[in-house]
């Protein structure tokens, strides 16, 4: 998605946002008319090529404000195809040419649009920001994983023996970068959005540091409580984090968006039955009534890359499942962004199409709302639900530890997989946040052989359904 955002006509500089919503991301397009810069490009680089030809304008200047954690930069790449600087900062150690920024440092792209660096480091060691100039001074600072909107970027990302450490820096970086700007410079961070780079989230769409001086915890408190309450906060984060801060170090290659190999119904039939994933990209709705028994969903209408990527065993094949190539060619893209690069197989049509004529091989499952919970723990299951034997909440810690369902279980998404044997027997009804997490839970038991429904639901409507919710008895 793009998005233009025009900083003032007298200024003579216009900021185009390029949203990645899966991930919770936005990239930069600064410019004047003639010349642009690109802050923190993903690394599917085709969006900002092409926005900078329907603009006409130049990328002269490619800036990251740190090496990511949560996807593969398309920096060096769009640098290396359109000639432009590459600015990173010098004290990160990378395997690439760049230009090295620090502290201090002026760039000029044009007489109407300069950069200054500003240290801002908290996210990262090394972390960076980029204050935007025309000609009347300040119109906005690209923050990175800095300064965000209501919030500021997670500090344990490098490891958890750093969190409290950089939370303090995080702190000091916020408040250089307000004592830095007017209240009018806008803010363009890069996470924030939904991204777990983040360290809470917030529903704000854009923001001044103005705004922030009264929303943001950072400006509103003092040091130990903002590190206090900014480590209670954090949570599990994905786990291919791990890998992206050092393949940005090595610097990405180009992505490679070229079809995948499709696969006939019996090439499916083995991969399913040598238990490699196969992932339905259908909407969960679509899922329930009707798949290919052995497949999990994660449907494109939700996070999608976060959550296969995080789920998915390192090494493990993956075919992909949609009802058309288009379906096919976006997650292809999404995954790519972090650095799942070629998918083994696709397949693409309706599940009797894959199941080709074999009705054994396809499967429904039972789908209900905390209302139909609440029936069936009162006895009272809806025709054609089992009994509620066992309620699982699949959400994060934060969100179990700040309510849950009284007597259920708790076992994170990430952590099903390994701990199925821990899950007691009998039928078990499965719910998230807002039945996206569910529905691939739902998926990996009933691949086990459990007897699963999913809770299609939002999780408010707990409450409301009068099953009692409490807080966890262990705090």
């Amino acid at each position: 998605m793009v998005q233009e955002t025009p900083v003032g006509e007298s200024a003579g500089v216009a900021v185009e946002v390029v949203e990645t919503s899966s991930l919770g991301d936005r990239s930069y397009l600064a410019h004047d008319g003639q010349v642009a810069l690109v802050v923190d490009p993903q690394r599917d680089i085709d969006r900002l090529v092409a926005l900078a030809g329907r603009l006409g304008v130049r990328i002269t200047h490619v800036a990251e404000t740190h090496l990511h954690n949560d996807y593969v930069s398309g920096g060096l790449a769009l640098a290396h195809l359109t000639g432009a600087v590459y600015l990173v900062a010098g004290a990160d150690e990378v395997a690439f040419a760049r230009t090295p920024v620090a502290d201090g440092d002026e760039v000029t792209l044009s007489p109407r649009l300069r950069l200054s660096v500003v240290a801002t480091p908290g996210h990262t060691f090394h972390h960076v920001s980029y204050v935007v100039s025309g000609p009347s001074g300040p119109l906005g600072v690209f923050t990175g994983g800095s300064l965000l909107f209501g919030t500021t970027g997670r500090t344990d990302l490098l490891g958890a023996q750093h969190a409290e450490a950089l939370a303090r820096r995080q702190y000091e970086s916020v408040r250089r970068l307000a004592d830095l700007l007017p209240d009018g410079a806008q803010i363009w961070p890069t996470h924030g959005f939904g991204s777990f780079c983040s360290a809470s989230q917030s529903d704000a769409a854009a923001s001044t540091i103005g705004r922030e001086r009264t929303a943001n915890p950072a400006l509103r408190l003092r040091s130990d409580e903002f590190v206090v309450t900014t480590l209670a906060g954090l949570d599990a984060f994905p786990a291919y984090y791990a890998h992206m801060g050092v393949r940005n170090a090595a610097g990405a290659d180009q992505i490679d968006l070229t079809p995948v190999r499709r696969a006939d119904p019996g090439e499916l039939r083995r991969r399913i039955d040598a238990g490699e994933w196969i992932v339905d990209l259908r909407s969960r709705t679509a899922f329930m009534r009707r798949h290919l028994t052995g497949t999990l969903s994660f449907g494109l209408d939700g996070p999608m890359s976060t959550w296969l990527g995080w789920l998915l065993p390192a090494g493990r094949p993956l075919t992909l499942l949609g009802e058309s190539s288009e379906q096919v060619a976006a997650a292809q893209r999404e995954l790519a962004r972090i650095g799942i690069d070629r998918p083994a197989a696709a397949a693409t049509g309706t599940p009797e199409q894959w199941a080709a004529g074999d009705a054994g091989r396809l499967g429904a499952l039972p789908v209900a709302t905390f209302a139909d919970l609440a029936a069936a723990r009162a006895g009272r299951a809806p025709d054609g639900l089992p009994a509620a034997d066992v309620v699982l909440d699949v959400r994060l810690g934060n969100e179990w530890r700040s309510e849950h369902i009284d007597g259920a279980v708790h076992v994170p998404l990430p952590e099903l997989a390994d701990r199925l044997a821990e899950l007691p027997s009998g039928a078990i009804w499965v719910h998230c946040g807002s039945g996206y997490r569910a529905a691939t839970a739902v998926g990996l038991l009933a691949r086990a052989g459990r007897q699963v429904v999913h809770v299609d639901d939002a999780y408010p409507h707990a409450a409301a359904a009068s099953l009692a919710v409490v807080p966890p008895r262990d705090t």
